[in-house]
């Protein structure tokens, strides 16, 4: 989704929309196949726009999927803000980040499914989930809540472990979702250093709110 300022004429609102209808459409790509191989013709039919159109927005199928992954990341990242806003502690914010993307495997299916076909190469990006999460790794270390001796590479084991959660999710649907995440957020927590007891209690904190 744009977070930039709403354009300020009718021209650059109607490029703006088409931009918008481009990425959207890549994101169903992503999020139903996965088939990056598609013709920029089959994109624009799907998102209703002229071929001609796409060139004005983006240089090859590769930009345009690598926007729209930055675009569900981004989303999937202020989901958390708004969920998370009033969490101060930071392990209570991982715990409750694997919750959450556990629920919205069901809740935000086409997000999660981009996030489980491209969230690999995107774990050290700056945008969506992954400065969020850095930021909260360092501001425990710094106060003591979590013993890591980088938080970069704690960031590479927590995302990897979400990851494989979200794929969890997708090919067991028949699983306890909450349960799995739950257990997943204790190790976690214990193997950012929270001790084995408060990790327990902290990763079955009620959430706050509805997905």
């Amino acid at each position: 989704m744009p977070t930039s300022a709403p354009p300020s004429n009718r021209f650059e609102r109607r490029r703006a929309e088409t931009r918008s209808a481009l990425i959207r459409a890549a994101r169903q790509i992503l999020a139903d196949s996965g088939d990056t191989g598609i013709s920029i013709q089959a994109i624009a039919e799907r998102a209703d726009v002229g071929f001609g159109s796409f060139y004005n927005h983006f240089e090859s199928k590769a930009e345009l999927f690598e926007a729209a992954v930055v675009d569900a990341l981004e989303e999937y990242g202020r989901n958390f803000d708004q969920r998370l806003a009033e969490i101060d502690d930071p392990a209570e914010l991982v715990a409750a980040g694997f919750r959450l993307s556990a629920r919205m495997a069901d809740s935000h299916p086409e997000l999660m499914q981009v996030l489980r076909r491209r969230g690999l190469g995107h774990i050290h990006s700056d945008n969506g989930l992954a400065r969020r999460a850095l930021r909260d790794i360092e501001v425990g270390t710094a106060s003591g809540r979590f013993t890591v001796a980088d938080p970069t590479v704690a960031l590479s084991a927590l995302g990897g472990t979400l990851l494989s959660l979200v794929e969890l999710r997708f090919a067991r649907p028949d699983m306890d979702g909450d349960e799995a995440a739950v257990n997943l957020a204790e190790m976690a927590l214990r193997m950012l250093g929270v001790p084995p007891d408060d990790a327990h209690e902290v990763a079955r904190r009620p959430l706050p709110g509805p997905v």
